[in-house]
């Protein structure tokens, strides 16, 4: 079978840390080529690569079958869009685009095209939120009553790329950690009835938000997700209570910082979190109380790419849809706005 061309169109962190190692070492996949503006970053680790300088020269070549958009927040419709309209199978990184309508045009182009577009949520295959999700599936918790989902740091200081700065669409916290805590939570448990949020800058020299608190309404059981800058003492990133217990995680993923060093994903350490970031059960089963550490899953953001290989090679579903994507943009405008008024509005 003929393995599917890819085209990055950037080589940052993101490019040489989050695709490029699964996209090589997947048998389903070429990593062709890379639209790098001025330098050759890529070619000095990946030799056989086609570099371009010019985007839509990348796109007019024929070997191109799938474009990767991991370029600033803000580029992500105008790139994708481009994509869309040379015919070529998009993954867009989060966030998907600024705008509910932006998501829904490039969602209506892929149809008019027949081609596939999804987007790159990878922290559904951290081995936090994996092991959150076995958790869940087996029923050690009963009903869930509450939960909330962080993502926080002690950070006072402004981010050295411009761009996440700077005021303009895509940009500030509900835009950059947002779409990994409203994804997590759509991911498990479904679109919610209502939104309410409080969205405000905190730093002095800030310009755009960089912090929020989310809490999604569902049928019996609330979420919350909140992010910030200044927590130096880290709490649970994950605390879900139910009717028989409650389970406490930290975020301990490792995929990251080990992609970072060099590791190479196919490492039997790769993807295995320390025994100390074990997550706390305290539940009941069969009338016996349990309270105990938890084994994490592994995670694989590989698990990704063979699910965009099923989808164009085997027709399955792409494993993060664009409608997926499109809701996760719909509940940030929704927080955006119910946080400007001061209410709860309807999803």
């Amino acid at each position: 079978m003929q393995p599917i061309n890819v085209a990055l169109c950037s080589f940052g962190m993101s490019g040489w840390v989050f695709h490029a190692p699964f996209i090589t070492r997947h048998p389903g996949f070429k990593f062709y080529a890379v639209w790098e503006r001025s330098k050759d970053l890529a070619k000095q680790k990946y030799p056989d690569v086609k570099v371009f300088r010019d985007m839509d020269e990348m796109l007019a070549d024929p070997a191109v079958e799938l474009v990767v958009v991991n370029t600033p927040s803000y580029t992500h419709y105008e790139y994708a869009k481009k994509s869309l309209h040379a015919g070529k199978h998009t993954v867009v990184e989060k966030p998907f685009t600024a705008t509910v309508a932006q998501a829904q045009e490039l969602i209506d182009l892929a149809k008019a095209k027949g081609i596939m577009l999804s987007v790159f949520q990878n922290r559904r295959y951290d081995s936090d939120l994996r092991t959150v999700k076995k958790i869940l599936q087996e029923g050690w918790l009963g009903e869930i009553k509450d939960a909330e989902f962080r993502y926080d740091r002690y950070n006072p200081q402004l981010s050295p790329k411009i761009h996440k700065e700077t005021p303009q669409p895509g940009a500030g916290c509900v835009y950059d950690l947002g779409p990994h805590l409203i994804d997590s939570a759509l991911y498990l448990f479904g679109l919610p009835q209502a939104v309410f949020a409080d969205i405000m800058i905190t730093r002095p020299t800030s310009k755009v938000d960089d912090y929020f608190e989310i809490l999604l309404y569902y049928p019996a059981h609330r979420v919350r997700l909140r992010s910030g800058y200044y927590y130096r003492e880290p709490v649970p990133s994950f605390a879900l209570h139910g009717t028989l217990g409650s389970f406490l995680k930290s975020r301990s993923d490792i995929q990251e910082i080990q992609l970072q060093a060099g590791m190479d994903p196919g490492n039997p350490e790769y993807g295995i979190e320390p025994e100390s970031g074990r997550g706390l059960l305290h539940t009941q089963k069969e009338g016996k109380i349990i309270r105990e550490l938890v084994a994490t899953e592994r995670g694989n953001y590989g698990d990704f790419y063979e699910g965009v290989f099923q989808a164009m090679r085997h027709n399955k579903e792409m494993p993060v849809t664009a409608e997926q994507g499109l809701n996760v943009i719909r509940v940030i405008e929704l927080a955006f706005k119910s946080s400007k008024e001061r209410k709860v509005l309807d999803f």
